[in-house]
């Protein structure tokens, strides 16, 4: 049977993931903690990247070798950057850029060298399938108005409504991945500005998606927006990270797998 890698960046992101997987087995690699396990009859193995596209890269780079994984899932939060992206929204990843990858003028800005691209697109079927999964868990009430109101964000911001009076949408599209905590409006912007048709930023995607490309295995990945990658973003991401994120990642992935059981 296929084995497949789900993944996250941060503790609080992977901690609902790891209650599904009771009776797993622990591997140590490369400093990280590789948790295998079943999850409704699918081989998983789930791990802690850390934070950081170099932290991903390796990690990634481990599951493929050693684990030998058949496809990965990345899933987490990020800040949204398109207005279209607001808090508590899920963003399924359709390509990755680095926005921090400038090696002008021997290469176009964001062209990953002796790549001859900039942008790194997910697997088509299984990026299908993990938004199948994020429509049906949001469609079930996964996060809901009070739970937004309750961490005292504001789900609406930019939008013209508040937080009652919206629910929470699945978006696909790209995402970009930079080794920095975006959390200004100005920086915000500039990255709406540059690259328009990102939806939100995060730190590890576009790491793992090139790992993934080189070694031709699918990769997919989903994002809840935790912030709006604005002045407020260290506030929302550490309130969000710590009491909804996971909640999110749990409940997508059990669709995932229990669609794949059929």
């Amino acid at each position: 049977m296929s084995r497949i890698a789900v993944v996250s960046a941060m503790h609080p992101e992977l901690a609902a993931v790891l209650a599904w997987l009771p009776e797993a087995q622990k591997q140590t690699v490369a400093g990280r903690e590789f948790v295998l396990g079943r999850w409704h009859g699918q081989e998983v193995v789930a791990v802690l990247s850390r934070i950081g596209k170099v932290a991903a890269a390796t990690t990634a780079t481990v599951l493929i070798e050693r684990f030998d994984v058949q496809a990965v899932l990345f899933t987490g939060v990020a800040g949204g950057v398109s207005p279209l992206a607001q808090v508590g929204d899920v963003v399924v990843a359709s390509a990755f850029v680095q926005h921090d990858m400038d090696a002008s003028p021997l290469f176009p800005i964001y062209e990953v060298p002796l790549y001859g691209r900039s942008h790194f697109a997910t697997d088509t079927a299984l990026t299908a399938a993990l938004a199948q999964a994020a429509q049906a868990a949001l469609a079930q009430g996964l996060l809901d108005a009070a739970v937004l109101a309750d961490i005292g964000m504001h789900a609406g911001k930019g939008s013209g409504k508040t937080a009652d009076q919206r629910t929470a949408q699945v978006h696909q599209g790209l995402i970009i991945s930079g080794d920095r905590f975006v959390s200004t409006r100005m920086e915000s912007q500039r990255l709406q500005q540059a690259l328009p048709q990102a939806l939100a930023v995060e730190m590890e995607g576009a790491a793992v998606a090139q790992v993934c490309s080189d070694y031709g295995v699918p990769f997919a990945a989903m994002r809840t927006i935790s912030d709006r990658a604005d002045d407020d973003a260290h506030a929302d991401f550490l309130k969000f990270v710590d009491r909804v994120a996971s909640r999110y990642s749990a409940a997508i992935l059990d669709h995932f797998f229990t669609q794949r059981s059929r």
